[in-house]
């Protein structure tokens, strides 16, 4: 072992898993024109030597599940969150649980485009009570004009939560960032991890990132980390690659992704820590 030998993660919580003749939610932002197999990505994180993976349910596909949970089946090294309508069964919930899904995701898009369901109402309050007895958690994002008092109702229903993305806060906002203050106040209340991942998709949309772009995601992703390190600590923590960077595929890769982790938390004992997390918080 070399030196600079830099120990791979342990559990890569967030990815997408999917093949063209699955059928397409009418509201997609993007349609992949290629594969990506739960046998594609598990090859890859055996070239990088990382044992476990989390697949999470991609927007893309509304609620259809099929393909994930089969695979979830086929393969005890990996776990999985799924979109799910309110109207899902008790058994239905039950047999995700049995093939390996430990959450449910959701995602709530700005009230300035149109109707935000009602987290509120009976039918979400029954299935947030049924996510928690499972001990499944709530794969959580919102819109930032939502987020605070989302998380809010997530508390009260008593599900855990992990927030997706560094909860995509306003960058130029830094710590007053209004997603920001809202995410260390769950965290703090003791329910609630947060994903580091994605960092990537800060850098500008455009046809052409250039690495000057990713530079900059970098810089971002740092910056972020080391602000949550500092006030909610590896503990509350866990990494995801958002393999296989759908819209970001032709300059975007696996081992960039590592890199851009290692760069952003280069303390070999805090990156351990995260992994812990990780492994306690999906295999347990």
């Amino acid at each position: 072992m070399t030196d600079n030998f830099i120990a791979p993660p342990v559990v890569d919580c967030h990815a997408h898993i999917f093949t063209q003749d699955m059928p397409l939610s009418a509201t997609a932002w993007n349609r992949p024109e290629y594969d990506y197999t739960a046998e594609d990505y598990l090859a890859t994180l055996d070239e990088f030597g990382i044992p476990f993976g989390v697949i999470a349910g991609i927007s893309l596909y509304g609620t259809y599940n099929d393909y994930m949970i089969e695979k979830l089946q086929q393969y005890k090294r990996l776990r999985g969150t799924v979109n799910i309508s309110t109207d899902i069964t008790r058994h239905e919930l039950n047999a995700m649980n049995d093939s390996g899904v430990v959450g449910m995701r959701l995602f709530l898009a700005s009230s300035h485009f149109g109707d935000v369901p009602d987290i509120k109402n009976e039918d979400y309050q029954r299935l947030f009570r049924r996510v928690r007895d499972l001990g499944w958690h709530i794969h959580f994002l919102a819109a930032e004009d939502i987020f605070a008092e989302s998380l809010d109702i997530l508390s009260q229903a008593g599900v855990k939560v992990v927030i997706d993305h560094f909860a995509r806060p306003d960058l130029e906002k830094g710590e007053n960032c209004p997603k920001t203050i809202a995410t260390r106040k769950a965290i703090d209340a003791g329910n609630t991890w947060l994903k580091i991942s994605g960092g990537f998709r800060f850098a500008p949309i455009s046809e052409n990132i250039s690495e000057v772009d990713y530079k900059f995601a970098r810089i971002q992703e740092k910056q972020l980390d080391e602000y949550w390190l500092k006030t909610v600590g590896a503990e509350r923590l866990v990494w995801g690659s958002d393999a296989p960077f759908v819209g970001r595929e032709s300059s975007m890769h696996y081992k960039k992704a590592l890199d851009a982790f290692a760069y952003a938390v280069p303390d070999a004992a805090q990156r351990h820590i995260i992994s812990q997390t990780a492994l306690k918080l999906y295999f347990s």
